[in-house]
């Protein structure tokens, strides 16, 4: 087990930590339907309750933060975890929000893209320019799938394109010098990579339903949630299940340095610190928010000032 300490407990399924810099983090509460910010203490914060199932979050070129609405999941509870599983039963939607960070104030800025409904939008990172790639990890019923795929936006709501449509797409990030955007296939467990030509442009696959390079793959039971991008270009994606933790890959062999924590759904890791050496890690079945010390360096995201 990787060493690590607990920040907090008792939250509803919490992913997309946000590393800010006064030492807080925020985290989204997919099970209750809200944005925590959780300060060094422990202590815990609402800054605000969009409803629905807030899942990815970002802070975008303005200081809001801006956020993945998946649009809210049915919950389960199993040996003391808390598992997330179809469309909740009010579900109607997903859609990117802004939220306001001091007022709480939140406003929709995308619901559809080119006639079609966001169905479950999961994670978000931001570019040098402002804009905001994403992806939809689609949504399940009780008999049918809806696909997602990846897209961009720009935070003024007023621009949105799908870059690659269909595969269920989990963790998103960009490396280091903006050229590549990666993408974690959640039950497929591969992570692609997408050579970015212009604002919401990709590569073309020679075959659309197979898009992207393959970066590495998992075996078995591993499933793959959301990913951070470290100093070096690893992307750091965090594995469910077989191989529960944080997995750091070099994106040019696939080569694979794991590393464990104790929750079977591992889901996101985000840096942040003097030094961006900090990690914190989201042990979501159990409600709590783990910190420890990474052996390199995270990349600083664009606007987490």
């Amino acid at each position: 087990m990787y060493p690590h300490s607990i920040v907090t407990e008792g939250l509803a399924f919490p992913e997309g930590p946000i590393a800010m810099d006064d030492g807080s983090v925020i985290v989204v509460e997919i099970a209750a339907g809200r944005l925590t910010r959780v300060t060094p203490d422990g202590a815990k914060h609402v800054v605000a309750t969009p409803g629905g199932g807030p899942n990815g979050a970002a802070i975008g070129p303005d200081g809001a933060i801006y956020v993945c609405n998946n649009g809210g999941f049915a919950w389960s509870q199993m040996d003391g975890m808390l598992i997330p599983g179809n469309a909740a039963a009010d579900y109607e939607i997903g859609r990117i929000e802004r939220i306001d960070i001091a007022t709480g104030k939140v406003d929709r800025l995308y619901d559809h893209c080119d006639g079609r409904p966001l169905s479950g939008p999961n994670d978000i990172v931001f570019d040098k320019a402002g804009g905001m790639w994403f992806t939809d990890l689609g949504k399940h019923h009780n008999r049918s799938t809806d696909h997602g795929g990846l897209y961009y936006a720009t935070p003024d709501g007023k621009s949105i394109v799908c870059a690659v449509y269909g595969p269920h797409l989990n963790g998103v990030g960009l490396s280091p010098d903006q050229k590549t955007v990666y993408a974690a296939v959640t039950h497929e467990r591969i992570l692609l990579a997408f050579d970015i030509t212009g604002p919401g442009e990709v590569v073309a696959s020679p075959l659309a339903a197979v898009p992207g390079r393959v970066v590495t793959s998992w075996p078995g039971k591993t499933l793959l949630d959301s990913l951070a991008v470290e100093a070096n270009g690893n992307i750091a994606q965090a594995t469910l299940i077989e191989r529960a933790g944080v997995c750091s890959v070099d994106p040019l062999t696939g080569a694979q340095e794991d590393f464990a924590f104790p929750d079977l759904l591992t889901t996101n890791i985000a840096f942040g610190g003097a030094d961006m050496m900090d990690a914190w890690v989201c042990l979501s079945t159990t409600g709590k928010l783990a910190r420890c010390r990474w052996p390199r360096p995270g990349l600083r995201l664009n606007f987490n000032a």
